[in-house]
């Protein structure tokens, strides 16, 4: 990997790894869905204009549409959605690890739905062991634990639902002569539309203008989920997907040490050791025999833009 593929890796991991910091503290002065849909609208900011100059227009017909909208659902508006309603309960560095369990629902939902049909003996140890550090970072022998709470199942939810929009994606958006920049502002575009539709179930609280939940949420927004795609669109172009994929290992490392450091949130032995038996079962379950399968190209590219992608972080 050349010296400026690597920044832009590690600049990514930041990016992505970050959201889950500053979505705790946008949630300071703004609800879950108003954060999702500023969010969105910020993306598109960022994303359209780049996609105008490259002379990329809108995509056309119904169908293709209809797949942006499912994909902005499950991809976009239900985790970044369920993230946000989580963090209002559980620190920002949990949020971090259970996402890091994404890849995995990738696979299962592969195999669920018969996109991929032959599984190994290393892929299935994957899943064992990355179930085996779920299990291990909710610690429910620790009743009391935040981790064990209704917040923590909405992120493995999220993740679950990250999981689906791959698989959807690449059955029904990906490969189809569209600039993967189109389909990326064009999904959150999508998405904004659903989640403003969505915003009255909130009953419409008024925000609560603090200068740190503004910051976080334009930072959240015009970097993490806009010029984060631009990054990540360059790195596959340059190294490919499985390069780009390694953003994966890089995310929960970001969110646990930032949470502890910015919002002094706790690191627990559990929370430890399971976040590395659910990466190294993320490692393990990404392999594939074959190396050719649909789903190879959608779980290595865990970092794209959710709707082809994995449109943001």
């Amino acid at each position: 990997m050349s010296r400026s593929s690597l920044a832009r890796l590690v600049l990514l991991a930041l990016l992505w790894g970050s959201s889950f910091l500053w979505i705790k503290l946008a949630l300071r002065g703004f609800s879950p869905m108003q954060i999702v849909v500023v969010r969105l609208a910020l993306g598109v900011i960022v994303l359209a204009p780049i996609a105008g100059i490259r002379g990329l227009g809108w995509p056309k017909g119904l169908g293709t549409w209809g797949h942006l909208f499912v994909a902005a659902l499950v991809a976009n508006v239900i985790p970044y959605t369920l993230f946000g309603v989580a963090e209002q309960n559980i620190g920002s560095n949990v949020a971090g690890v259970l996402n890091a369990t994404t890849p995995l629902w990738t696979v299962f939902v592969a195999l669920l739905v018969g996109i991929e049909r032959k599984i190994d003996s290393r892929r299935v140890c994957g899943l064992i062991l990355g179930f085996a550090g779920t299990i291990l970072i909710f610690s429910p022998w620790q009743s009391s634990g935040e981790i064990a709470s209704w917040g923590g199942m909405a992120c493995l939810a999220a993740a679950a639902s990250y999981g689906i929009s791959y698989v959807y994606m690449g059955r029904f958006l990906a490969g189809r002569g569209i600039p993967s920049i189109t389909l990326a502002a064009s999904q959150l575009a999508a998405g904004a539309i659903l989640a403003t539709v969505a915003l009255p179930v909130e009953g419409l609280p008024a925000p609560t203008w603090r200068p740190e939940a503004v910051g976080s949420l334009l930072v959240l927004g015009l970097l993490g989920t806009g010029a984060a795609y631009v990054l990540n669109y360059r790195l596959i172009e340059d190294e490919g997907p499985t390069a780009a994929s390694t953003t994966t290992y890089l995310l929960p490392i970001v969110a646990v040490v930032l949470g502890a450091l910015v919002v002094r949130e706790a690191v627990t032995w559990p929370m430890a050791l399971g976040a590395v038996a659910v990466l190294a079962g993320v490692g393990l379950a990404q392999r594939r025999a074959s190396g050719k399968s649909q789903t190879g190209a959608a779980a290595n590219e865990r970092q794209r833009p959710r709707g082809v992608e994995r449109s943001a972080r």
